[in-house]
């Protein structure tokens, strides 16, 4: 019941918009090309589901295996760094100065060198969520008071106990927000590297419809894609109130 009421405002607000662009672009007139009624995307979206299904369905595949990947190396790479604190000087600044260059820049690269199929788009979204998962994971690490750490070594605790019963815990809610900023930066990478080269999925649809001057699918696309997006960042919220469950 209320996780019914939380999400009420969002369909209300969401509503609200989809209204407000109706009755605008009615009232004005807009040609399709600059801005199509959310009737005719919807029209739109029907009628070309089959194919604009198995292309989300690719793009959906691609981001969560990237998605996984990536959460998995920030999480690992960001446990090592704390227990090795001469890493994290020395190989912090060469993670940053890597992060500091947007993704998809290197998409060109990543599709030289795995090709146009998935593996390519996978790559991409694990680079693009490691870092922003390290980063949150490390703070949240780095988080217990040296107090706590030896208070839990006067009883005895290893250092893989005070990380796995004090450390881990701490650092549970910094990963979470990681991970809720991880899976967006996941599914632009994932779609930006479609558009760039692919055989199939949500970006190369949007690509393919752009080229061939076919606004409806090209917003009927973008529109699936956020549709995507909501449903995976709700699971991750799903997901924080049962992992972080003392919030």
């Amino acid at each position: 019941m209320s996780s019914i009421r939380s999400g009420l405002p969002v369909v209300l607000a969401l509503v609200a918009l989809l209204a407000a662009w109706q009755l605008g672009g009615a009232l004005f007139g807009l040609p399709v090309y600059v801005l199509p009624l959310p009737v005719e995307i919807i029209a739109q979206g029907v009628t070309d589901w089959s194919s604009l299904g198995a292309a989300a369905a690719t793009t959906f595949i691609e981001t969560i295996a990237g998605f996984l990947i990536g959460s998995a190396i920030g999480a690992l790479v960001a446990v090592v760094l704390v227990l090795a604190p001469p890493l994290e000087v020395s190989l912090l600044p060469l993670l940053i100065a890597v992060n500091s260059v947007p993704a998809v820049a290197f998409v060109p690269l990543a599709l030289i060198w795995f090709g146009l199929g998935m593996a390519s788009k996978v790559a991409m979204a694990a680079l693009a969520v490691s870092f922003p998962v390290l980063l949150n994971m490390l703070a949240g690490l780095k988080r217990p008071s040296p107090e706590a750490v030896n208070l839990l070594r006067s009883f005895g605790s290893s250092w893989l106990g005070v990380l796995w019963r004090l450390r881990i815990p701490t650092a549970t809610p910094s990963l979470v927000i990681g991970l809720r900023v991880g899976i967006g930066r996941a599914a632009i990478a994932v779609i930006v590297a479609e558009m760039l080269g692919a055989y199939n999925g949500i970006g190369q649809t949007i690509y393919q419809a752009t080229a061939q001057v076919d606004y409806l699918t090209v917003w009927a696309a973008v529109l699936v894609a956020s549709a995507g997006s909501l449903l995976l960042y709700g699971a991750l919220v799903a997901v924080d109130r049962k992992l972080v469950w003392w919030r």
